[in-house]
């Protein structure tokens, strides 16, 4: 028979209401929705053991000085074991999270020098980060003289800061915090770890202690997900949102609404790998209302859309080639590769793309159409051509 175990007798949610507050004297968060996000992520760092996966927590920016690192410093005094990762070789990792000590916080700043254009030869460090989101994932490499495969646990905790944008491993399995500079009217107070740490590392010790009072309702909970919350943004999720009821008072709704606001902003921020930018280009700018057109007009129509990368791909413009190449990667409602097809015009006849060939692949990766989504003026040289 089960036994539903005692209540915490520490107030979670009033822990929360102050771990949040620590975080807005030295903080300036890009929403409400952030500040609620970062405090459950701090608590879920606790609980890292009650969940199959753990959310990667990322400050993202597109220029210094945004309060990114200055994010990190305040999530290192809440947070157990924090290990402050900057130039940390994937060894050292690997060693760290398999450790006797216990498992780290791993807090990873300029992660942009791990992921970025200019960031080298980082496989390893890279593989690290991919597996560890999973309590069962395990990164193997070759021990010893006898170049015996040895299993490395990496599932752990981390949040990262960096410039720029993360690969999608990343990107979709983050709380995405999309940090801005202050504006000259948000004042935050100056952090000095030599006056703060101790306020900080005492909430961390009084999280601690709530978490191990909570492990018993937060443990294989299965929280309700906001409509319209599935798949990975539910795994990412899943642990914030179980420790939010945990914690009771506002916090249930709180984090529901967070959780809405930061992955619509996430799904808005998604471009999507190059192929389902070129899918929804074609469904939202292309073929709206036409049911097939030749290659010659949707490589004209692409190359002339404003704000996308078709008229300039590594110093080219998308050719017909690419075009079919990328397309072939998709398949059609009876499970055929999308491919070029002969097109009668007055002209003659021409190759070109069917709407009903790309339907079941837009229906399967593009992002739903908003009412907003309109054909993009076309260039005179881009008039359909007549059938």
């Amino acid at each position: 028979m089960t036994t539903t175990p005692p209540p915490p007798s520490i107030d979670g949610a009033a822990l929360l209401d102050d771990v949040e507050a620590f975080h807005r004297r030295f903080n300036i968060f890009p929403s409400e929705a952030a500040y609620v996000a970062v405090a459950l992520w701090d608590a879920h760092a606790h609980l890292l053991d009650c969940f199959d996966s753990t959310p990667r927590l990322a400050f993202l920016s597109p220029e210094p000085g945004s309060g990114k690192s200055r994010a990190l410093e305040i999530v290192e005094t809440l947070v157990p074991r924090p290990m402050v990762a900057v130039n940390a070789s994937a060894a050292a990792l690997f060693r760290a999270v398999s450790g006797a000590e216990g498992r780290p916080t791993i807090l990873f700043d300029e992660i942009d020098t791990v992921f970025g254009p200019k960031a080298g030869d980082n496989e390893e460090l890279r593989g690290f980060l991919n597996a560890g989101h999973r309590r069962t994932g395990v990164t193997y490499r070759c021990v010893g003289d006898s170049q015996t495969v040895t299993p490395f646990p990496s599932y752990a905790a981390v949040a990262v800061a960096g410039l720029g944008s993360l690969p999608d491993t990343i990107l979709t399995r983050a709380v995405i915090i999309r940090m801005r500079r202050r504006a000259r009217n948000e004042k935050v107070e100056p952090f000095r770890a030599r006056l703060h740490e101790k306020e900080g590392h005492a909430l961390r010790d009084r999280l601690a202690e709530w978490a191990e009072q909570a492990r018993g309702w937060v443990m294989g909970a299965w929280p309700e997900m906001p409509e319209g919350v599935s798949d990975r943004p539910a795994d990412v999720w899943e642990g914030l949102l179980s420790i939010a009821d945990a914690a009771g008072g506002d916090w249930p709704k709180r984090a529901r609404q967070a959780c809405l606001t930061l992955v619509e902003a996430s799904r808005a921020n998604d471009k999507g790998s190059l192929g389902i930018r070129l899918l929804t280009d074609l469904r939202d700018h292309v073929l709206i209302g036409i049911d097939r057109l030749p290659t010659v007009a949707i490589l004209d129509r692409l190359n002339a859309l404003d704000d996308a990368p078709w008229a300039d791909l590594n110093g080219r413009p998308l050719d017909n080639r690419r075009l079919s190449k990328m397309l072939s990667d998709y398949v059609t409602a009876d499970g055929d590769p999308i491919a070029s097809r002969n097109i009668r015009t007055s002209g003659g006849i021409l190759k070109g793309f069917f709407a009903e060939d790309l339907t079941d692949a837009w229906a399967r990766y593009c992002p739903s159409p908003t009412s907003a989504t309109s054909a993009t003026p076309l260039h005179p040289s881009s008039e359909p051509l007549p059938l």
